[in-house]
């Protein structure tokens, strides 16, 4: 993927987020049609390998030792994995991503992990993990196993990231994400939405991914899903509408990603995610489940792609 043509201020996406919704979409669907089959989807499965137990505070999730939502377990056996990377991939699936709640892989967790990574690519999917933070070492077992993405997303702008985490610094995610992309792999990240965040903070989010040099592969857009027990429980519902117009916002300064519907599709309507097509979205976090929350049934996403005339993107397509 080429470097982005220009940087972005933050104050040009905000005034992309204020154009009237029919000429955001239009620029947007343009854009898209540009470098894609505006009718192709690419279907992700996400499978949480070690659940519960993290040591970081994210306000947002249910996966936190201090919320305390979701009980520890223990990691997956790698056999439990490939047998649930099989199901995805008969299910329609083209890459499975592999999520671990903990701040970092200790030594053992990286062994098994990349045991994982080399027989769900045996299989002839692409593969995705997020594990946290990397270092240098760890980022090159990650490549040398195949490991096609690597997924770490910066949630939310630096300027209202100290109300969502205080465990990590926006620095740390950065890090990360460079390592990742010097070991030569591709970059999976984006953020949440609804959190709370203004306007211009919301911009700012999209400014951090679209100055990345290059930008992010693929860009996963999460409406937050507020769980009972975590301190954002009682965040404002985000308009619906906002959530599109991110969407497009993303697409138009990323015109190259795939720009994935993650968390929140539960709670939608059809008519939302129809919209994020249209302004752009080509992705979607496909199965029954996400790490910890829930996700639209198979069955619904394939009658609803079946309403539009889509289709699934086996494997990754750009122009």
């Amino acid at each position: 993927m080429d470097a982005p043509a220009r940087a972005w201020t933050v104050a040009e996406i905000e005034a992309l987020f204020k154009l009237p919704f029919a000429d955001l979409l239009y620029h947007a669907q343009q854009v898209t049609r540009e470098h894609f089959d505006p009718n192709a989807v690419q279907l992700s499965t996400l499978l949480s390998i070690k659940t519960g137990g993290c040591s970081e505070d994210c306000g947002y999730c249910t996966q936190s030792s201090f919320h305390a939502g979701v009980e520890n377990k223990k990691m997956l056996e790698v056999e439990e994995v490939v047998k649930a990377a099989k199901a995805a991939k008969e299910a329609g699936a083209g890459r499975f991503c592999m999520g671990a709640a903990w701040r970092e892989p200790n030594e053992e967790d990286m062994s098994t992990v990349v045991e994982m990574v080399k027989e769900v690519r045996a299989l002839g999917m692409e593969t995705c993990a997020t594990l946290g933070m990397l270092n240098d070492e760890q980022t090159e077992q990650l490549r040398v196993a195949g490991l096609d993405y690597y997924n770490h997303n910066l949630d939310t702008s630096p300027e209202f990231y100290g109300n969502i985490i205080s465990t990590r610094d926006y620095q740390d995610r950065l890090d990360t994400l460079a390592r990742v992309r010097k070991a030569g792999m591709n970059v999976c990240s984006g953020g949440i939405i609804g959190m709370g965040e203004n306007l211009t903070q919301r911009a700012g989010l999209i400014a951090q991914l679209a100055n990345m040099n290059p930008y992010p592969e693929s860009v996963p857009i999460n409406n937050l899903v507020k769980v009972e027990g975590t301190p954002l429980a009682d965040t404002e519902d985000l308009d619906p509408l906002d959530f599109v117009r991110t969407i497009a916002v993303a697409r138009l300064t990323m015109p190259r990603a795939f720009v994935r519907l993650s968390a929140g599709r539960q709670q939608m309507s059809d008519a939302v995610p129809a919209l994020c097509f249209l302004a752009g979205a080509n992705s979607i976090f496909y199965g029954d489940q996400l790490l910890t929350t829930g996700n639209p049934e198979v069955e619904r996403d394939k009658a609803l792609m079946d309403k539009l005339g889509m289709y699934p993107l086996a494997k990754k397509k750009c122009h």
